[in-house]
């Protein structure tokens, strides 16, 4: 796989190529520039494999949960991502002290993370999918600098997967108490 900095400028695309596996690829075009993948159908544990190097993705708690970011096989966080379920987002704690936040529309159809002063470094839109679940990725310039790039590309995705499986869950089980 080649790495992510060398597709920017170009239109990336998180991809579902199999309905019921938990298994994504982010595509510049009909090149594979990295994998997520669920270890389980009902856990919240992923793995990210690309050229640049792999980590995983484990959320941890229901109404105060949070997500931990780290580098494959390791133990220490990289970072620690704290939802806000009121405000649609949340905040991405960098173990440097740096921060990021992330936010979404109110259909969960666009997600980004903006810095410190605000402005976008990773766009997620066009996000959904009845049988497959799909979006497309801008890179903005700040973004394009950052070394986690590679993963907050799947930290983003990983993110709006987590919201569609809680949406999912939430609109089934009023279904059934209905």
């Amino acid at each position: 796989m080649p790495k992510l900095r060398d597709f920017m400028g170009q239109e990336l695309r998180w991809t579902q190529p199999q309905a019921l596996r938990r298994e994504y690829e982010l595509r510049a075009g009909d090149t594979v520039l990295a994998t997520l993948g669920f270890r389980s159908m009902l856990g919240s544990l992923a793995t990210l494999q690309s050229e640049d190097g792999s980590w995983t993705f484990k959320r941890i708690g229901f109404w105060r949960s949070h997500v931990t970011v780290r580098a494959l096989n390791q133990d220490i966080d990289l970072a620690v991502f704290t939802n806000n379920t009121w405000s649609s987002g949340g905040t991405l704690a960098m173990a440097d002290g740096r921060h990021f936040r992330a936010n979404s529309n109110f259909w969960m159809t666009k997600y980004q993370f903006t810095d410190d002063r605000d402005e976008p470094v990773v766009q997620f839109t066009r996000v959904g999918g009845v049988i497959h679940l799909s979006s497309t990725v801008l890179v903005t310039p700040a973004g394009a600098k950052l070394e986690e790039l590679p993963w907050l590309v799947a930290l983003g995705w990983y993110l709006s997967i987590k919201m569609h499986d809680d949406s999912a869950g939430g609109a089934a089980a009023a279904a059934a108490a209905g």
